[in-house]
């Protein structure tokens, strides 16, 4: 294998990390954990155009935004570096499906990579999410009354070229569902191998005719807002088991 030329490494003066974090996709929620986790005195650190915020009892820690397969992967790198070693994903995808609805939860097996970033972290075979951490956040919901579904997604880079056609046929394939960063974040956690799971609520139907977004609608946002602050607390019973 080549020599990188900048590997990931803990910088001076930079924390270390305990081994289990949050990793937040999206700008909104985000914003949400950095109020909660600012009310609870976490302490905040420095990383890229992200939030990085680390609380020792329990020692957790959580950091986003991060959209996009080479954002979210810079920012996997770094916490990793800094001894991350059991993270959770947490963002929004669209649903291919018409059984999978609206704020409804989806835990990624393995995903279909159609982003830039995963084939710069080359391994044999299908990189797939930790069983043994989407088995806790299954006991997890199911303990709250949710059932998440779990299967494979879609990744891209493209946002606005999802076709109709892609839709349809990844939908007949039993993929569940559309997101920009897991199968990167996948790749590159085997990669480095850590512990990585995802968790996205369904935020728009990409089956639906005309396409139906739903992430403004204050419902899906309560809905957004409640899962976060779940995590953000159930991050801290997974650091102690």
């Amino acid at each position: 294998m080549s020599e990188v030329v900048v590997p990931p490494c803990r910088g001076k003066n930079e924390p270390q990390l305990p081994a289990c974090g949050l990793l937040l996709v999206n700008p909104a929620e985000a914003r949400q954990a950095t109020q909660i986790s600012s009310q609870e005195g976490w302490s905040r650190h420095f990383l890229f155009h992200s939030n990085l915020y680390l609380a020792q009892s329990p020692p957790r820690f959580w950091a986003g935004p991060a959209m996009g397969a080479p954002m979210a992967v810079i920012c996997l790198e770094k916490l990793i570096a800094l001894g991350a070693k059991r993270i959770i994903v947490c963002g929004w995808c669209g649903s291919l499906l018409p059984d999978l609805g609206l704020g409804e939860l989806v835990l990624p097996t393995w995903a279909i990579s159609e982003e830039g970033t995963s084939a710069h972290y080359p391994l044999a075979g299908r990189s797939e999410s930790s069983p043994k951490l989407r088995k806790s956040l299954k006991d997890f919901f199911a303990d709250k009354g949710q059932e998440p579904w779990e299967g494979p997604v879609w990744t891209t880079d493209a946002l606005y070229r999802e076709t109709r056609e892609k839709v349809v046929r990844y939908g007949a394939e039993g993929i569940l569902a559309v997101d920009m960063e897991s199968s990167a974040l996948m790749q590159v956690a085997a990669f480095r191998q850590v512990e990585l799971a995802v968790v996205m609520m369904v935020s728009d139907l990409l089956w639906q005719e005309p396409w139906r977004p739903a992430f403004q609608s204050k419902e899906f946002r309560r809905r957004s807002q409640g899962l976060v602050e779940d995590l953000l607390r159930w991050i801290g019973e997974l650091a102690l088991a």
